[in-house]
This record gives C-alpha cells, sequence and structure tokens, in this order.
C-alpha cells in the first residue's frame, strides 16, 4: 500500500536551517500527479515507515487543497507539521478544518507574505509562521542589519526596527547579510532553502577550506584505530576534503604505482600514520566559516540521494562511484574552478566524469533527477523522472530514505 500511493504523488524538498546552521527540518513538497485522489491514511503510512519519529521536523507542503485538509483530519498530535498556505484559507471549510486540528494540538506553519494581516478565525491555531519578505520589509531589514553593525553590535537600532519575528521561518532571503540578521540577532527558529551563490561571493579572492571539524573528527577517528568505512564515511561529509585527499593521493610526491580513484582505495594505500600526518598539515588552514556548512551539506546529501536511488541490490564499488559521482557534480563551488578542469585532475572514473559533464552514461539519469529534487517545481521533477522511466515511488522512497538518514 505505501509503494502505491507513494507512486501517486510528487515529492520534493527544502533544507531548513536554523542559526547553527545545522539542517533543523525539511520542507516536503507533496503534490498528486494529475491531480488525482490521494488516500491521506496511507500517505501518512508511508511517510511514517520512511520517517522515524526521532527524526528531524518534516514540514509538509501540499499542492493540493483537498488533499491538505484530508491530512489536517487524519494526521496524529506530535507527528509532521502541515504548511497552510495563508491564501487557501478563504475557504470557510479549510479554515474550520484548521481549527479543528488544533484542537486536537495537530502542529500546523502559516506561510504567506509578512505583510498580510493574520485572520482573527484561526489567530493562535498555528505553532509557527512561514515568512516571505516583500521588498519594502527585505530593505527595512537591511537597513536594520546594518544600524547593528554600525552600532557595533549593540542592538540600539530603534529607528530602524527590522520587521523579522522571532520564533519565525523565512524562505527567500536572498543575501548573506538577510540570513545572518535573521538567524544570529532576530532568534528566528529557521531559514528556508540558502543563499548559496551570495555566501560564495566573499570567497571570490580567497581560497575555500575543508572545514576544521571534519578534520579534527578524521584526527580522533584515526587515534581510536576506527576502520577504513568510517573514516571513508566520515570523510564524505567534506566534499572539498575529499577531492584535496585524492589529488594528494595521486601526487607525484607520494609515488603510488597505481592510479587512486576512490577515497576507500586512498586509504588504504596511504595507511592511517600517514593521513594523519597529511590532515595535520591541512588544519592550520582550515576553515571555521558556519556559512559554508549548509552549501557542503547539500552537496552531500546530492550524492546520498543518487546512491538511493541506484538500484539496492548494486555492488559496493558502483555504489562509491554513484557517491562520488553526486558529490562532485557541484565540487567547483567550493573550488572557484571550472569543473572539467578541476575533474581532469583526478583519474575519476569515465562514467563519473561522463554524467557530471556531459549529462551521459549510467549515471547520468540519477544525477539529473537527484537536481531536480532540489528545486520547488514539481512539474519539472514528474517530467525528469519519466523521461528517464523512474518510477515515482522508487524516487520518493529514495528521497524519503535520504533524508531521515541524513537527519
Amino acid at each position: 500500500m505505501a509503494s502505491s500511493v507513494l507512486g501517486n504523488v510528487t515529492m520534493g524538498y527544502q533544507p531548513l536551517w536554523n542559526q547553527w546552521r545545522q539542517r533543523c527540518g525539511v520542507r516536503l513538497w507533496v503534490d498528486p500527479i494529475n491531480g488525482q485522489a490521494v488516500d491521506a491514511r496511507h500517505l501518512l503510512d508511508a511517510l511514517q515507515e520512511l520517517w522515524p519519529a526521532s527524526a528531524e521536523v518534516q514540514l509538509l507542503s501540499v499542492r493540493s487543497p483537498v488533499l491538505l485538509g484530508d491530512l489536517l483530519e487524519h494526521t496524529p498530535p506530535g507527528g509532521m507539521w502541515l504548511e497552510v498556505p495563508d491564501a487557501w484559507l478563504d475557504d470557510a471549510a479549510l479554515t474550520g478544518l484548521v481549527r479543528q486540528a488544533h484542537a486536537r494540538s495537530k502542529r500546523m506553519v502559516w506561510s504567506g507574505e509578512l505583510s498580510r494581516a493574520s485572520r482573527a478565525e484561526v489567530q493562535g491555531c498555528f505553532h509557527k509562521t512561514l515568512r516571505t519578505l516583500g521588498p519594502e520589509e527585505a530593505l527595512r531589514a537591511l537597513r536594520a542589519a546594518l544600524r547593528r553593525t554600525q552600532d557595533g553590535g549593540s542592538g540600539v537600532a530603534g529607528v530602524v526596527p527590522s520587521p523579522m519575528v522571532a520564533g519565525a521561518i523565512y524562505e527567500g532571503l536572498a543575501s548573506q547579510a538577510l540570513v545572518e540578521h535573521a538567524l544570529d540577532h532576530q532568534a528566528v527558529w529557521a531559514v528556508a532553502g540558502w543563499p548559496t551563490e551570495e555566501m560564495l561571493y566573499g570567497y571570490r579572492y580567497r581560497q575555500i577550506q575543508p572545514a576544521r571539524q571534519v578534520m579534527r573528527d578524521l584526527v580522533q577517528a584515526i587515534d581510536a584505530d576506527e576502520s577504513v568505512e568510517a573514516l571513508e564515511r566520515r570523510m564524505g561529509e567534506e566534499p572539498l576534503l575529499m577531492y584535496r585527499f585524492l589529488r594528494y593521493a595521486n601526487s607525484a610526491a607520494l609515488a603510488l604505482r597505481n592510479e587512486v580513484g576512490s577515497v576507500r582505495q586512498g586509504l588504504m594505500n596511504l595507511g592511517y600514520s600517514r593521513l594523519r600526518a597529511w590532515l595535520m598539515e591541512q588544519m592550520p588552514h582550515a576553515s571555521g566559516d558556519a556559512n559554508l556548512q549548509p552549501i557542503r551539506a547539500g552537496m552531500v546529501l546530492r550524492a546520498r540521494i543518487m546512491e538511493r536511488l541506484a538500484d539496492a541490490g548494486a555492488e559496493e564499488d558502483l555504489r562509491r562511484e554513484v557517491f562520488l559521482c553526486g558529490i562532485f557534480s557541484q565540487v567547483d563551488l567550493l573550488l572557484g574552478d571550472n569543473l572539467g578542469a578541476a575533474l581532469h585532475r583526478l583519474p575519476l572514473p569515465g562514467r563519473v566524469a561522463s554524467a557530471v559533464l556531459g549529462n551521459t552514461g549510467p549515471y547520468a539519469p540519477w544525477l539529473e533527477v537527484a537536481r531536480a529534487l532540489e528545486g520547488s517545481s514539481t512539474k519539472v521533477i514528474r517530467e525528469v523522472c519519466k523521461a528517464h522511466d523512474m518510477p515515482t515511488d522508487q524516487v520518493n522512497r529514495a528521497l524519503l530514505r535520504s533524508l531521515a538518514t541524513q537527519a
């Protein structure tokens, strides 16, 4: 039953990031295919099966008022959150369902523009609000952030109050200044999405370095004599470190007999002592910039989704190649270099380079689907899945398992 109901909806996702730049939840797009009826109870059963209660917040952003109404009736208290768009509250029947759900302690999130007045009939029904800043509100927030900077962070900026509300969720924040103002100074609960290009703009004249915490964790893992598999998983959390490690493992200085095309092969060839020494050499230059963490995490999540999309019975070596394909499909963001030039410096399997650079070969469909899932257009997701003859329920299961595992 879970498989059949997951085949009736298109899903996509948007991470929610907290003040520590850690993922605290996921906004999950849910769109019935061709407007067909979806059994809300069976959908909830499928989601709960694949998304454990211990995982982070799951905010369902449903694209159908009918399905939202059914979910409001059947979703148990304390489980996943439901997003309720302000425009849909013009429907008196849906408004009534919202009030009933609130009486049952169901957690709901109102979404809409900041300028919209709250509706008296549902005031107090929502656990949180998901807000979009209009141009005027964004300008006011930027002015408040600038005044705070000019005041040395004292917060004495009464003449320019910020429109941002503590405890809310904000989407569409297009600049580093707005994100930092929201998370660091206005105590918002989370921001939906991340302005990657804006965050990387400050590095246009300087080199990004691997994350210090990941390197420390690797050194501690080596000292604890953890397995090669454990070290491989840890290094897999830092795309830039993976890239530099493979460059190092294939450098003339090591004079290894065979080319190293995977992290596992490199770890086994180098040994723990040499790896530790290399990490310690890199440590003084490592990065502590928290704003880069969502970018790294997004790259890793794409790779994990690709792994899940690959046949579950695939050999481990194949899964490693698929993971490399996902990770290195965006490594140019952190390198500040041309993607083709960057990948040609590594002896990567031809299938990886073909998918990333030419969108061809056996891994290309998984990469294209993983990319589509990152967007908000469920129409595009459906079209890409159809183009590659990839069953919708298979894609949705891969997505949900990847998100739950990464939580």
